[in-house]
């Protein structure tokens, strides 16, 4: 049995997403050690680049957690994310790496418990394809 522990980067609104993990951090749920969150104004923010640069620094999956498409501050957000993180699967297929790396959420405030389901899920997906 393999001990590989994916090293995640979770690129995270300041608003809904950062709410949710308050939230479980108050109900003392905690994030797994190899997630590291990144705080985004704005998921819609997000530019490819920076996924692409996450990878290049090391880490074996992105994703991204944005607000519920009815809740953006900046209306449009979480679609611009879209677009991005659908660019960068497209990008991945093309030089032969799993498109399964790269993912989006969107997690309402309140929605602490499903914050941390995500970052478990991402986990193991990851813990399923090997290291980059």
């Amino acid at each position: 049995m393999s001990n590989f522990e994916p090293q995640i980067v979770a690129f995270c609104c300041s608003n809904c997403a950062s709410a949710a993990a308050q939230v479980a951090e108050k109900a003392q749920w905690t994030l797994p050690e190899n997630i590291k969150i990144i705080q985004l104004p704005c998921t819609g923010r997000l530019d490819a680049l920076h996924i692409l640069k996450a990878f290049e620094n090391g880490a074996d999956g992105v994703y991204v957690v944005g607000c519920m498409t009815d809740s953006c501050q900046f209306k449009k957000g979480i679609e611009k994310a879209q677009k991005k993180v659908d660019y960068i699967k497209k990008v991945m297929t093309d030089i032969g790496l799993e498109p399964e790396r790269v993912e989006i959420f969107s997690i309402g405030a309140g929605k602490a418990n499903r914050f941390i389901e995500v970052a478990n899920l991402m986990i193991d997906r990851l813990k399923g394809m090997k290291s980059m």
